[in-house]
């Protein structure tokens, strides 16, 4: 059972804009936010004690107000740290939501196939190994658990810090499930997109190993909004291999202390992904296939 811990022993992060600006280019139809979390309410789903940060309230209802903003009519739920393993927020939320929401789970190797197949028919397509933040799964759990959640048609999804796996390729290359990495690997941008984890990241991505959020550039970009730093990262993504690219909004932002405006967020969208037919591919056919919407 989780429990709250006392103010001030995990450090308190501020809250997302509760008003979302319209973007200058609406999304496309369909569009789909891949990457978000749910945090509360807490008296309903209270924050475990081993974390790294403590988030404000950030409910579906709110979630919702921002994709109608943006224009998202579909998304997936990130299981967030704060929770470690227990799943009860991320079911009660995908039981509210099943007909455009899909889900990211967090287990452990203790998992039994029949939890398994409980998330899979509510709507889990993954499971998310975060080593950035304390409450998820040790990587060394990885190669176990894929294997198992491969036969489900499910991927395992990284948060990682690229510049501290600077043989990303060969590690990984040989992994028995599909990859999906976090924020287009969480590395700064001063490291260069030369740096050796990032390249591995784009053999595998080359390869169709891997796919690779487009998402959370205020996190590695050492410049305000619109983090001209990290264009560099998006084209060599997109020049890569647009086919397995997906894009979030990381809404509500956890454990970012400058929150940007999930409108501004979006107008990034058309310099990231100029032309029609690319947002489509990205925005709607690729995650439409990677998390099994009809």
């Amino acid at each position: 059972m989780t429990s709250t811990i006392a103010a001030g022993t995990a450090p308190a992060c501020p809250g997302f804009d509760p008003h979302p600006r319209t973007p200058k280019l609406r999304l496309p139809p369909l569009s789909c936010d891949a990457h978000h979390h749910i945090f509360g309410p807490y008296a309903d789903y209270p924050m475990q004690a081993e974390r790294s940060y403590t988030p404000p309230e950030a409910t579906l209802a709110d979630y919702r107000r921002m994709c109608q903003a943006l224009g998202i009519e579909r998304s997936v739920l990130v299981h967030p740290s704060i929770y470690g393993t227990d799943l009860a927020s991320l079911l009660g939320t995908l039981a509210q939501c099943s007909d455009w929401m899909r889900g990211v789970a967090v287990v452990d190797q203790s998992v039994d196939d029949s939890t398994l197949a409980l998330l899979d028919r509510a709507g889990v397509r993954g499971v998310r190994f975060n080593v950035l933040f304390k409450g998820g799964t040790p990587l060394a759990q990885a190669r176990a658990i894929g294997a198992r959640v491969a036969r489900l048609g499910w991927h395992v999804q990284l948060l990682i810090d690229l510049a501290a796996h600077p043989s990303f390729h060969e590690d990984w290359k040989d992994f028995p499930a599909p990859l999906v990495i976090d924020h287009m690997g969480h590395m700064a941008t001063a490291n260069g997109v030369d740096a050796p984890g990032f390249q591995g990241m784009l053999r595998l991505l080359a390869e169709g190993r891997c796919w690779v959020k487009l998402s959370g550039a205020y996190r590695t970009s050492s410049l305000p909004h619109p983090y001209p730093d990290a264009l560099a990262f998006v084209e060599a993504l997109v020049k890569t291999n647009p086919e397995r690219l997906v894009w979030g909004t990381d809404w509500p932002h956890p454990a970012v202390q400058l929150m940007p405006n999930d409108g501004d967020l979006a107008d990034l969208v058309p310099v990231w992904l100029p032309g029609e037919d690319l947002r489509q591919q990205v925005l709607v056919r690729n995650p439409a296939r990677l998390y099994g919407f009809d």
